[in-house]
């Protein structure tokens, strides 16, 4: 595998964003504003590469490692991005992932494009120790929402009045779980117990 490269997805392959390439997330989030008309109720701010860089989880909510990932065509080394993920490792317990954001471009929407990518991450998330992720989808975006359902998320709980941009929202939690089969995969109970927060009901946000 090429150098800097941290898993493949089909033709594309996934690298880390550091500060230098925040142009070129920027003009991806230009390029593609639905994700952002949809939750912000406008299109990505001129800053929004950069707010996606600082953004770290709030204190009390403990991760180990995170990555800004960019999937691009490996044939174009600075070519525009294809999609982009914001992953953290160990969030809140050990062995918990958690896909802050996972944006596909537009043109490869209905191409199947977004679901290969995102088994690619996944599989890159299970090598590297994740037995369950977890993720927030807006109550709402009814695609988001089949999408992940699609991928084997399961709604844990809801978080009411959450802000984003000038829109507040309920967001549905969802969780996967990587370490089992069967049966084992619909199976929350150890996860419930080291993540409470996510319980049915659960207040905490």
């Amino acid at each position: 595998m090429t150098a800097g490269v941290l898993f493949e997805a089909g033709p594309w392959v996934a690298t880390e964003i550091d500060e230098p390439q925040l142009p070129r997330l920027q003009r991806f989030f230009d390029d593609n504003p639905a994700y952002f008309l949809a939750i912000q109720g406008r299109p990505a701010g001129p800053d929004e590469a950069r707010l996606e860089f600082d953004d770290r989880p709030p204190e009390g909510m403990p991760f180990d490692r995170r990555w800004l990932l960019g999937l691009a065509d490996p044939a174009q080394p600075n070519g525009p991005l294809l999609g982009m993920a914001h992953v953290l490792k160990d969030f809140l317990a050990p062995q918990v992932w958690h896909v802050g954001l996972f944006i596909v471009a537009t043109a490869l929407h209905r191409t199947g494009a977004s679901r290969r990518m995102y088994q690619a991450l996944e599989a890159w998330m299970q090598q590297g120790g994740a037995h369950w992720v977890r993720l927030g989808v807006v109550l709402g975006n009814a695609p988001a929402g089949r999408f992940w359902e699609a991928c084997g998320f399961t709604e844990l709980r809801r978080r009411e009045q959450v802000w984003t941009g000038t829109q507040a929202h309920t967001i549905r939690v969802m969780a996967k779980r990587l370490d089992g089969a069967g049966d084992l995969a619909g199976d929350f109970s150890d996860y419930l117990a080291r993540v409470p927060r996510d319980q049915p009901g659960s207040t905490l946000p």
